[in-house]
């Protein structure tokens, strides 16, 4: 079944702030803003810190729903809060993403294999100036894709839906 979802933001950073930090002081990469971007088949987006990490890596292209972003911004008191700081690649609405573990799905010419639930981690509190924003994500951190066939994404409405479960 076919519908509609929105990108609400597109991101890419060349480097790593949070990953591979623990228990030192975090980085300074910073965000590049995308209109619309390339996802590439096996690699990720190029240009950003992912692409082409790993083979077969589980997180070449990762969402976070629009509604987790309300959520802390209503939590940390920042309405400007801004929608990078949580160091997704997609900001989208529309779509029910823990729903998409296991599964392989079509964004508008592009298709995807949703791998696995983004964790929020402890960076999080750090990221939003918040105690406990981790524990206020639990369970809407994210959603980690591989991405299966190449395409492109842009900011807006965009085709969205469900082709069948894939073995992850």
């Amino acid at each position: 079944m076919s519908s509609r979802v929105v990108i609400h933001g597109i991101y890419t950073s060349p480097g790593h702030n949070y990953f591979g930090h623990h228990g030192q002081e975090p980085s300074a990469h910073g965000i590049v803003e995308h209109e619309s971007v390339e996802l590439v088949a096996g690699k990720g987006i190029p240009g950003d810190r992912f692409f082409g990490w790993k083979d077969a890596y589980k997180g070449q292209v990762t969402f976070i729903d629009r509604q987790t972003l309300d959520v802390v911004r209503e939590y940390t008191g920042d309405p400007d809060l801004d929608a990078s700081v949580f160091r997704r690649n997609v900001v989208i609405s529309g779509a029910d993403l823990n729903a998409l573990v296991g599964k392989t799905f079509r964004l508008g010419d592009v298709f995807l294999q949703g791998t696995q639930k983004c964790a929020p981690c402890h960076w999080m509190d750090t990221a939003c100036d918040k105690a406990k924003t981790e524990k206020i994500m639990f369970n809407r951190g994210g959603l980690r894709c591989r991405i299966l066939e190449s395409g492109k994404i842009s900011l807006g409405e965009m085709d969205f839906g469900e082709v069948e479960a894939a073995g992850v």
